[in-house]
């Protein structure tokens, strides 16, 4: 698709990128469960202000533009040594929905990492939409599913169960898809 290019996060825009991500989210859940949803993380939120973060700073950000206008954004963890990469967040506002920007998006990831030999990526069950896009459009392959019975292993990034609340690590109550696609062999 021509018009859309991938621009570093500057720091005068994090704020904004966040607030997008967590709307994109928020507006898929809607879709999915309508106004009650029980999907979310400590703040109220499909997806965290901290997991945006953590995100943020620990990879490489980079806003979607489609002829210069924003349309969405993406998190990366570059693994330099073994070129096993992450996608760690991938949106598209929702006003841009069902217009090839996300697969255009990610070509231009594929087109600027082209010594990566994997890519992985995680989603929730019930972001259809995402799974249909990761397997169907950009040639992942489900490779694990997360959930009560395969709990997700603990990342230092993430933070453990705080039972005493009732808060378990994302993924672990409802479960979540585990993608990967191989590009080349080492």
């Amino acid at each position: 698709m021509a018009g859309i290019t991938l621009t570093r996060l500057t720091d005068e825009d994090r704020e904004q990128f966040i607030l997008d991500n967590q709307r994109a989210f928020r507006v898929g859940a809607m879709e999915e469960f309508g106004r009650r949803d029980d999907h979310l993380e400590e703040d109220g939120e499909i997806i965290s202000r901290k997991t945006i973060e953590n995100s943020i700073d620990g990879g490489a950000a980079y806003r979607i533009r489609e002829d210069g206008r924003i349309v969405g954004g993406l998190v990366l963890k570059i693994d330099e040594e073994t070129q096993h990469n992450k996608l760690e967040l991938l949106f598209v506002t929702p006003e841009a929905h069902s217009k090839g920007i996300g697969f255009a998006a990610w070509q231009e990831v594929e087109r600027l990492y082209p010594e990566t030999s994997v890519w992985e990526t995680c989603t929730p069950y019930f972001e259809t939409r995402n799974i249909h896009f990761y397997v169907n459009k950009c040639g992942f392959h489900i490779v694990e599913f997360f959930n009560s019975h395969h709990p997700e292993p603990e990342s230092p990034d993430e933070p453990e169960a705080d039972t005493q609340h009732g808060i378990e690590p994302v993924g672990e109550q409802d479960g979540m898809f585990r993608f990967e696609k191989q590009m080349k062999l080492r």
